[in-house]
Formats: C-alpha cells, structure tokens, sequence
C-alpha cells in the first residue's frame, strides 16, 4: 500500500523501535505529563506535584502499551530547570520507558540534558524538540551529553505549507550533524485542523525522500477546534482526539504525540486496530511480524 523510493529507517531509542515500513512497527505512541493545567501539577513554581496520580496514568500508559503492543513515550514538560530536573528523576524512576525533554524553554530542557547525563539516562532520552530558530547552546549541549535523539519540528511561521513544512525539515537535518544526532524523528507540525492534512502529506514525502521516521502531535488539531464543544457536544473531544491520531498513522506517521497522558485508553486502542489493519497487509506480502505486533495483540 505504501511504497517509497528510499529505504525506510528503523531506529532503537530506549529499547523501542520506530520507524519502518508502516504496518511492520507499531505506532509509537507519545502521552505528555507536566503539561500547563495537568492536575497533577500543584505548583509549576516549585514543582509540586501529586505522585500518586502521575504514578496512576503512567502505568496508565503503560498498561494500554502491554495490551496493545505499541510502545509508550512520556513527553515531560518543565517551565524551569529546577523542576525539570526534579520531573525528569521522578519519571525514570516509575518507568523504564523513553522520555521527552520538553520544556517551555532552552535553559529548561538544558537542565534536563545535564541531570540526565549526571545519572545516566542519555540513552533514554529525545530532545523536544529543535525548531529553525533554535538557539546554539542547544546544539552544544546536545553534543556535549551525547544525546544521539531529538525530535525536529518543521514549525515554519512564514510559510504553513506543506513545502515550508519540508523545507524546514530539511534545514534542521543539516543541524543534526553538528549536534551529533544520529536518530532524528521528523515532527511535521500540527497546529490545526488543515495543518492535520499538509503534515500528513509532508510526513509521506520525507519518508520517501529520506526514509526517516515521522510524525506529529495530530491532537493539536483537536486542541484548537473551537467549535468543536459548542457545536457537536463535549462528548465529540474524546473522538475526534483519537481520530486526528488515526489519521497520522493511516497516512504513515511511525509515532504520535497524542495529547495528555490522560487520554491514553482512548487513543491506544484505534492506533492499534490501525497498526492491524496495516500489518496483515505485510502479512499477505509474506513480510514477518513481531508476535508483539497488535495484530496478535488485540484480538
């Protein structure tokens, strides 16, 4: 169903697989924690926060990763170094999972690379994420620690096209190399309903000129629908968050930033129905599965 020209790219990042021919691997999925309004944050100043209910929904994840077959991701947000920090030692310390250094700023996700270098994380670790208007001191610090993985994020304000999308992809590829970035994740950038579908477009063209893997925070489209709650009821969230995500992966996303970890048992299931589907068209093509895959998983 999907052919590309190059070969398609499978990297191993913390014990996880990404990348590939779509159907062969399952779809990654990434659930935020530490976001701005989660309730398990107490005070953003100090970094507070209620480790009974973060340690719930990312075992949470977790268990919907066991049943499933696709691995889970935890995007950890910080808006200071002190609480990066103290949120990054909290996560590894509940799961052995990969984890995303996301803060609100440089000097944050600076201090996240350090306190993972200092206790041996590097190896677990993915930058969120290099824009075009990164800042040099990131690019040296990510050579310093070592740090092999990083998400670029093709967040191009003067052009939202599919074009500017790629275009942006392509200018921070040659930023990778400096860094020493061997395994770059291509986020072609969702900020709404309409990017949904030029990053979708974007992510089959990078697969095929690049043969990277690629994906998205698809439920940003769901995020910015205002008419959304107003018009179709607030029931309609759940669903429309979980269809944004299929539509990522219908059109070749290897991973996908999903939202709040909160949401985890809506959007796991239909991604794995997704990777099945998918999958059973290798399996016809005689192209083996991984007995975790969720073809064998869900039933």
């Amino acid at each position: 169903m999907f052919e590309f020209k190059s070969k398609q790219q499978t990297f191993n990042i913390g014990g996880i697989k990404v990348g590939g021919v779509p159907g062969q691997n399952p779809t990654v999925l990434i659930g935020t924690i530490f976001y701005h309004g989660h309730k398990a944050v107490i005070d953003e100043r100090t970094g507070e926060f209620d480790r009974k209910l973060l340690e719930e929904e990312i075992n949470r994840q977790e268990e919907f990763s066991d049943k499933t077959g696709n691995p889970g991701v935890f995007d950890v947000v910080g808006a200071a170094p002190e609480t990066m920090r103290k949120y990054v030692e909290f996560t590894a310390s509940v799961t052995d999972a990969p984890i995303m250094i996301d803060g609100t700023t440089a000097e944050a996700k600076i201090a996240g690379l350090e306190y993972a270098k200092e206790v041996g994380l590097i190896d677990r670790l993915i930058y969120n994420s290099l824009i075009p208007e990164y800042k040099q001191e990131e690019i040296e610090k990510i050579k310093e620690v070592g740090l092999k993985s990083a998400l670029l994020l093709a967040y191009n304000p003067k052009d939202f096209t599919t074009a500017g999308r790629i275009k942006a992809i392509k200018q921070l590829l040659e930023v990778t190399k400096e860094a020493g970035i061997e395994k770059p994740l291509l986020d072609t950038c969702v900020l709404d309903i309409p990017g949904l579908g030029m990053a979708s477009r974007a992510a089959f063209e990078l697969k095929d000129e690049f043969g990277l893997p690629v994906g998205n925070g698809a439920h940003n489209a769901v995020s910015l629908w205002k008419g959304l709650k107003k018009k179709m009821g607030k029931q309609a969230v759940k669903p429309a968050i979980a269809s944004a995500c299929v539509v990522a992966v219908a059109t070749g996303a290897d991973f996908v930033l999903y939202g709040p970890v909160k949401d985890a048992q809506y959007v796991f299931p239909v991604v794995a129905m997704t990777n099945a589907a998918y999958g059973y068209l290798l399996f016809e093509k005689k192209v083996s599965l991984d007995r975790e895959h969720p073809l064998y998983k869900i039933a």
